[in-house]
């Protein structure tokens, strides 16, 4: 006969172990590195690339606004990316993927400074569009094409946001303006309502 445990069973069985709330910690930090790591894991192979793979995809709709094609670095072993760049091309975007180990020069390239980066990095024209920005809210960007401003930015990687799709869980966030003067604003706040 299988025992089962109710709530309380289960709390009381967690209370009774003596961890110290440090070690705790570690572990959840060092559980959410190697989540976050699988961005950048891969293959040696895929390691030891000197060249970026390229890929261009492009689905024509009438939703994009401009002709443009976005071009996208991102790692090559990055399934997030990958979903953004898919979320993109369904919105109508033309999307070239540049798969490279090191983006940091592409970072510094573009003025990105290490507070506003995420996993990935877009390229249309003279704007640049870091992470997991909904296809929509670039549209509304090329459209507006906003004074003093390079480009947009969700830094990090929210649940719930392009590419980031993790069923019905989902964190609020803020699309950034980016300033030619290296400032930012909030440029849309992306909220979620709670299910009642």
């Amino acid at each position: 006969m299988a025992k089962t445990f109710s709530t309380k069973t289960s709390f009381a069985l967690w209370s009774n172990v003596n961890v110290p709330i440090n070690r705790i910690i570690a572990l959840a930090f060092l559980s959410l590195t190697i989540t976050l790591a699988g961005c950048d894991s891969g293959d040696q192979s895929a390691k030891n690339q000197t060249q970026p793979q390229n890929s261009t995809t492009s689905i024509a709709s009438s939703q994009a606004k401009s002709t443009a094609t976005m071009q996208i670095y991102k790692s090559p072993t990055c399934a997030c990316c990958g979903e953004w760049v898919d979320h993109l091309t369904n919105a109508g975007f033309t999307t070239e993927t540049h798969n490279t180990q090191n983006l940091s020069p592409i970072k510094s390239k573009y003025n990105i400074s290490p507070r506003y980066q995420s996993c990935h990095t877009g390229v249309m024209g003279d704007y640049v569009f870091e992470g997991h920005i909904p296809a929509t809210i670039i549209q509304r960007f090329l459209k507006e094409k906003p004074a003093g401003a390079f480009g947009l930015t969700v830094p990090g990687m929210p649940i719930g946001s392009p590419g980031m799709e993790m069923g019905d869980r989902y964190d609020d966030y803020d699309v950034l303006l980016l300033k030619n003067d290296g400032s930012t604003e909030v440029y849309q706040q992306v909220r979620h309502q709670k299910a009642s």
